[in-house]
């Protein structure tokens, strides 16, 4: 059976594992799902996406997902196997699929999209609290890519994680501003939208 990738072209995660498939010069299907949707929750029942296919196997969560398809397959490697190299290109993953996932997506541009009043009007409540934690977090992460990528001066799988995410933040006008003014992150974006990878996996 042929790799399959379930879930919304929308989601940074799914961008992100779908972004692993094209660095390892992986054939994929993707397959558009929405979260909670049943398809999705025969895999996770949590209903979260994306969940992933292949060859029998069942398996949902980015980060599982994205390791089975650097470690299962040939092409570069996108983790170093040395233990100390693999230790920091993961302490970038997890801390991308945490805080800053959870600002920049869930607290900032969810609520964008998603959480509106009666009329249409986006209900800036969060937004508002998050804006104001936006210097910090984008500092944090103009300093990470002073070598070129996030945590270092070569690609790995920490870099699909945080690019779809830049990508995200950037249709909103506090983070367009905050990357713009943020000059190693948006010299690193501006490089990395050009990878084969990102522009594929655009839509």
């Amino acid at each position: 059976m042929a790799l399959e990738i379930i879930g919304g072209a929308r989601s940074n995660f799914v961008r992100t594992v779908r972004m692993v498939a094209e660095e390892k010069g992986v054939p994929y299907e993707h397959i558009s799902a929405m979260p909670h949707s049943d398809e999705v929750k025969a895999i996770n029942p949590f209903g979260q996406i994306p969940v992933m296919r292949h060859d029998g196997l069942e398996i949902p969560e980015s980060h599982a997902i994205a390791t089975y398809i650097d470690t299962a397959f040939d092409g570069p490697a996108l983790v170093p196997m040395e233990p100390k190299e693999a230790a920091a290109v993961n302490r970038w993953v997890s801390a991308v699929n945490t805080g800053v996932d959870q600002m920049l997506m869930r607290k900032y541009v969810v609520e964008y999209a998603f959480h509106k009043d009666e009329d249409g009007n986006v209900v800036r409540d969060v937004i508002d609290q998050t804006v104001k934690r936006l210097p910090k977090m984008f500092a944090m992460l103009d300093g990470a890519v002073a070598g070129g990528y996030l945590g270092g001066d070569s690609f790995t799988m920490a870099d699909c994680f945080l690019m779809p995410i830049l990508a995200a933040v950037q249709n909103f006008p506090e983070g367009k501003e905050n990357l713009e003014t943020s000059t190693n992150l948006s010299a690193y974006f501006a490089k990395l939208s050009e990878r084969p990878s990102f522009t594929k996996t655009a839509a």
